[in-house]
Parts: structure tokens; sequence; C-alpha cells
């Protein structure tokens, strides 16, 4: 049975004072003997002395839960922050009967419940599965858990990621060839207990010459057919949303302080959200963005339909930049990679825009550090269920292209010909830092790998089959690269 939503608050509530029976309204149900409470159920505080058979206990006999087993998580410094909606009352009406309220949304909370409060993930998905964060999630998510059952789902569009096959069909993960934009393909997969929705067109630079039908189906048919097949099984679905649903005009009219090899941002801004630690989740969403971006915004939009009118239960995690081992990197997508490529084979490359000096600023976060991040909220999706985060490196983890081709060129031993171009692309900004305060607000997780072991890790794995890879990407390599 679910925890139902009501018209009326519980009685004798007040948002700044601690209730004797203080429930969040995405109450969920916890597994017997579950020593993780991977349902972290409610946040519940029994005063002293509280009679167990007042109203309100009712409900915790309904959902089969004895309250002196529950979790306290209630903050008594800030009794409002113990509810997710930021202090207002939860939407139930508590009884002697136990639980009254709409009825029409009972099946969808109980809906939610059901997966949340499942101890056991069965079967995972991943859409795009062969791509670069794809792949490393379903390789290392197989290895860390050889009893979940994975399936890589991806049509193979991006170039390179058939060399990922192999290492799927290794790790013991199913590879199914499909299109997200084919409802479907999606509809003859087994049922699923979660998803990982990371399949994408992902270059800013996509649809700027008027070939949109593939940016926006992938992005967001795709994202509606994907939450259509997590609807139909009740599936918690992890979104990989970026950093790019941010708009462009306010980012590059940010304050800016210019130093010898990089763009910082400065203490004073015009604009809310923004720091020296950078952007957060209350910078305005207002104004263009890129394609890209739009399609990604547009489909955290519909996510937060499903949840709240389908009861699809979803964590939204906004990343930044995203590197590491089997990334294709290009010049508009995966720039790391793409610089630590052009020194290994001694191609050219170009400081593009913002004057040409290359002191533009990106965050980098391991692919292998965003695994332990999913990971953890596959394993507790009641914690995570109705989130939107950033997830980066942040200030600690960047560097501008000046600081990327010192270590490039450290680590290769190359130094290659850098033109400078003045002319600013469209959609470019001059920083982007992940400001992560809400997510290590909400859980220990934290970027464990330097920008400096990116780039090595990255090296490491081109220098052990550059052949191959540059092959792969239809790079020329100068004579004496290939064997």
């Amino acid at each position: 049975m679910g925890l139902v939503a009501g018209p009326a608050p519980v009685e004798g509530f007040h948002p700044l004072r601690p209730h004797p029976l203080d429930v969040d309204a995405d109450l969920v149900l916890a597994a017997d003997g579950d020593e993780r409470q991977l349902a972290r159920v409610a946040e519940v505080e029994l005063e002293p002395g509280f009679p167990t058979r007042q109203a309100g206990l009712p409900v915790l006999a309904a959902l089969e839960l004895d309250p002196l087993r529950l979790p306290s998580q209630v903050d008594r410094e800030n009794p409002a922050q113990n509810l997710r909606g930021g202090g207002q009352p939860p939407d139930v009406e508590l009884s002697d009967r136990g639980v009254e309220g709409a009825g029409d949304r009972e099946e969808l909370q109980a809906r939610r419940f059901q997966l949340i409060a499942s101890p056991t993930l069965n079967r995972l998905l991943i859409t795009g599965g062969a791509g670069f964060v794809g792949s490393n999630l379903a390789v290392s998510l197989a290895t860390r858990h050889p009893d979940w059952e994975i399936v890589a789902f991806d049509n193979l569009y991006r170039q390179g990621s058939e060399l990922n096959l192999p290492r799927l069909e290794e790790a013991g993960v199913e590879f199914v060839k499909g299109d997200v934009r084919q409802s479907d393909d999606l509809k003859a997969l087994p049922e699923l207990t979660a998803m990982i929705e990371c399949s994408a067109e992902p270059s800013v630079m996509s649809g700027v010459n008027g070939d949109t039908g593939y940016l926006v189906h992938t992005n967001l048919t795709g994202a509606y057919n994907c939450l259509e097949l997590a609807r139909r099984d009740g599936a918690f679905v992890v979104f990989l949303s970026t950093s790019r649903v941010y708009p462009v005009a306010p980012q590059v009219e940010l304050n800016l302080e210019e130093a010898e090899t990089r763009f910082e941002l400065a203490a004073e801004q015009k604009v809310r959200g923004v720091s020296p630690q950078g952007i957060s989740e209350e910078f305005p969403l207002e104004g263009a963005r890129t394609l890209y971006g739009a399609t990604k915004l547009a489909a955290e939009m519909l996510i937060e339909e499903y949840r709240e009118g389908l009861g699809v239960p979803a964590v939204i995690d906004r990343c930044g930049v995203i590197a590491g081992p089997w990334q294709m990197g290009k010049v508009d997508q995966g720039v790391f990679t793409h610089w630590m490529l052009s020194h290994l084979f001694r191609n050219p490359l170009s400081y593009i825009g913002f004057g040409g000096h290359g002191k533009q600023v990106r965050d980098l976060l391991h692919v292998e550090d965003l695994v332990d991040l999913v990971e953890r909220q596959l394993l507790d999706p009641g914690s995570w269920d109705g989130r939107t985060v950033n997830v980066g490196g942040g200030r600690e983890c960047s560097l501008s292209l000046r600081e990327t081709t010192e270590i490039c060129q450290r680590l290769t031993g190359n130094e290659v010909s850098i033109t400078p171009v003045e002319e600013t692309r469209q959609g470019d900004v001059p920083i982007y830092l992940s400001d992560c305060t809400r997510l290590f607000g909400l859980d220990e997780w934290r970027p464990r790998r330097s920008a400096e072991q990116v780039l090595a890790d990255v090296h490491e794995w081109i220098a052990a089959d550059p052949e191959r890879i540059a092959q792969a990407l239809n790079i020329d390599a100068p004579s004496g690269e290939k064997e």
C-alpha cells in the first residue's frame, strides 16, 4: 500500500516545529533486514513518550513498518529542511483509519514506492551503451556487480563505438543494437528494473548547419521513448543531462578575472547562481543554450512531468565535461581527449575564440568518478528520486586549453602547431565550472581523480593501441606512428 496524497496537511503540523510524526511526503518501504536501508525510508522522529497508537501510526502499520526500526534523519537545527519541498507540509492527511486523500494518485505513489523499496536491481538498461560514457558504465558496473543483468543498447552511430563491443562482451554485458528514436526497438526489450539514459547527440555544434533532425529526435524523442519504457516497467531512471542546459548569453557576460594561463570567475557577479566555485543549479534558465542544451533541458522537463504525473522515479545529473579512456574525442565534443590525440599523432590544433589565447576553462570529471556516483544512485533510488544536481570536477579539477597543452606536451614529449583564432564560435563560453554544493550536501561522493590523472589515463589508453584508434577515428598519423 502506498502513502496517498490528500488535500489537507497533518493536523497540528507546523513547518518550523518538529511534529511527533514527521513524515516525508515520499515515504517509502524499507526491506526487512536490509542493513543499508537501500530504501532510505521517511524522515521520522518519534517524541519521547509518543503513544504508538496515536493518529498516524496506522500508516506505518499499513506499510508493515516497525517505527522503532526507522532511521532518524531529522535535521533538528533546521526542522523545515526535513521536508523535500523546502519546508512545506506534506500533502497528506492521517487519521485513525490510516491514510486518506486523493485516490487518483494512489497508484502512482504505490508504483514509485514499489521500485524504491526494492533492494534488488535485477535488470539494468544503459541506452547509448556502446558510447564512451555508456560503455564505461556498463563494463565497470558489470565488474562490480556480476549478479546484475546489464543490457547495452546503442545504434552505433558514433564513430569508433564499435571498438567497445568486444569490451562489453568480455564483461558479460548483453549488447542490443537499436535506436532510441524507434519506440518499437525499446518495446522489444524485456522488463527492466532501472535505466541509465545516456544516449545523446552531444555536440554543441550539432544543428548549427540547419540539419536538426538527428539531434532533436535522438535527444528529445529518444528521451520520451525511454520514459515510456520506464513507465511500462516502473523502472528507476538515471538521466545524464548536461551543463549545457544553462544559457549561453549570461555565461558570456559573467565577470571574469584573467590570470596568466586561464580565466577565473570573479567574486562579484550580477547573475545569481555564480561564484568563484562555478555555476550552481540556481543559475537562471532564460535564454538560448544551443540546440543540444535545449533538447536536454526539454528532456529534463519531460522527466519532471513523468515523475509527478505518471509515477516514474528519476534523478537528473547535469554533467560537465566527462573524460577518460575510450572517448572518441573530437574538436566539438570530447575536447580533452581530442587534445591528447592531436599531441600523440602530432596533428595541428587551434585556440578558437576569446582572443585566441587558449585561456578558456572547463572542469572535467574522470568517467570512473561518474561511475562511482551513478552506482550510488542505483543502489539507493529512494534518496535520489526527484533530485537534479550538477555533476563535475569543479574548480579543483579544471583546465584551460593552455594548461591542457602543457600537460599533453609533458606526457607525450611532442609539441604541435597551435593556431590562434580570435573569432568565438556560436554557443561557446569562456569558462564553465560545476558548483556541486547541492550534490555534496546530499551524499559523501566526491571526485577522486585529478585533471592530470584524467589526461594520463587517456594517454595510456591511446598509446596502448594507437593504430586501431587512429583507424577508427580516421586520424592521419605521421610516418612512424603506425606499425
